[in-house]
């Protein structure tokens, strides 16, 4: 318990990656408008207004976003994307399952082996060698403050289960 507090206070103090200047202004700006000023989530707030779900995301409601950069959304075979494109109800629920109800810092996660998705399955939580994962994807941001929650920036899309 001790380690994963300490893990936690140096997550948060190091940042691992500094914010920019856009993202440190993120608290009077929503999760969708945050993702959008950092400039490095253009497939995921395109995919987020796409599917349905910006209203929910910019609402007083608050949620806790693993987001996938550009560059992870890279890494999905065209075929995918394209797919999942032209299904709104499965991309709602890949997208859903990149959000967690309730507003979760760092200092929190590291606490968690699990937590439930609004989509409703549930995403592995794991600490090695200093480095938070969900599941596959490596937290390479932690602590992206908004107005309405806390984005954590990973280096992977997450799939739900089948």
């Amino acid at each position: 318990m001790r380690t994963r507090s300490m893990l936690a206070t140096a997550i948060v103090a190091t940042g691992l990656v500094g914010p920019s200047a856009a993202i440190a202004q993120a608290p009077e700006r929503n999760l969708v408008q945050t993702a959008q000023a950092a400039g490095q989530f253009k497939t995921l707030t395109k995919l987020v207004t796409q599917a349905g779900l910006a209203k929910t995301l910019t609402g007083k409601t608050r949620y806790t976003v693993f987001a996938p950069t550009d560059a992870a959304f890279a890494k999905v075979p065209k075929r995918t994307l394209n797919a999942l494109a032209g299904d709104k109800a499965m991309l709602r629920k890949v997208l859903l399952y990149h959000v967690v109800p309730g507003n979760v810092t760092a200092k929190e996660v590291v606490k968690l082996r699990s937590a439930k998705t609004a989509e409703g399955s549930r995403v592995r939580i794991r600490v090695r060698s200093g480095k938070v994962w969900v599941n596959n994807a490596r937290v390479v941001t932690p602590d992206v403050k908004a107005s309405n929650g806390t984005i954590h920036v990973i280096n992977r899309v997450l799939l739900p289960p089948s």
